[in-house]
């Protein structure tokens, strides 16, 4: 068990080895997906991946355990032997820089196995930790790094992504990341209760380009949409006038943006 004082609440901390590092993905436009964790400190409260609980063997509430693929690095490495080329996605179903990175380190032994390859490297993350790893980030051949900033307003980050890092803290990493040469992204999903204008400003100057996506499971926050009173503020006519603002005043500056949702 690992405590609050190390980052995270209080959760169940698994160490296992795997058999594959890569696999394969359904995501448009991606070859390969990398989770160097099973299940993520961050407990977003309408995380998708909540759904590897079922593969996981734990009964904890998603958010409460996270697994630690302490092997990950060597099999990927042998599993790079055969693969030539593609794209490769790294935290599909989890943060790859959640709090126990710090600790574990899985995330950037991954990416240093993946120096020598062919593969195009892609990362989302919510975490300003990737900054440690600006180093390795900049030898991969083609890499490119997007940190999740779904609302300008902490006091939203805080209903929906209690865990997760200040939306402050991951404007500043991305701007660090950015201003190293790396091509950035930010990733404007779920599109969270915001200020379109501001929220523009804040990514100004720290991204090539901007994603926007609206929540997909409402029918898992629903309850607290409702006890929030914030439900008003997410209804599909809200969120497609926020994001199609958030879009024209974005392209206005300069930065391309495409939305994820119609």
């Amino acid at each position: 068990m690992i405590g609050p004082s190390e980052g995270v609440s209080a959760m169940n901390i698994r160490e296992i080895t795997i058999k594959n590092a890569l696999a394969r993905t359904g995501i448009e436009g991606y070859d390969y997906c990398l989770n160097p964790y099973v299940g993520c400190s961050h407990g977003c409260r309408y995380c998708y991946a909540a759904f590897m609980k079922r593969f996981s063997g734990h009964s904890e509430a998603w958010g409460d355990f996270v697994d630690v693929k302490t092997n990950a690095a060597e099999v990927l490495r042998r599993q790079l032997r055969r693969i030539r080329g593609g794209t490769l996605l790294i935290g599909t179903v989890t943060d790859p820089y959640q709090p126990l990175e710090k600790r574990y380190c899985m995330t950037r032994e991954c990416l240093s196995a993946l120096v020598p390859s062919s593969l195009e490297v892609h990362i989302l993350t919510r975490s300003p930790l990737i900054v440690r790893d600006t180093d390795i980030l900049r030898e991969l051949s083609h890499v490119e790094v997007g940190l999740s900033i779904t609302t300008n307003r902490e006091d939203m980050k805080e209903v929906f992504e209690p865990r997760a890092p200040s939306i402050a803290s991951r404007v500043d990493a991305l701007k660090t990341l950015h201003d190293a040469g790396l091509r950035t992204y930010a990733f404007v999903g779920p599109l969270l209760p915001m200020d379109p204008r501001t929220l523009a400003s804040m990514i100004e100057g720290a991204a090539d380009e901007v994603l926007i996506d609206r929540l997909n499971y409402a029918g898992r926050v629903a309850g607290l949409l409702r006890s929030s009173g914030l439900a008003p503020l997410m209804t599909m006519h809200r969120v497609r006038t926020a994001a199609r603002e958030l879009h024209d005043i974005l392209t206005e500056k300069g930065i391309p943006v495409s939305i994820l949702f119609s």
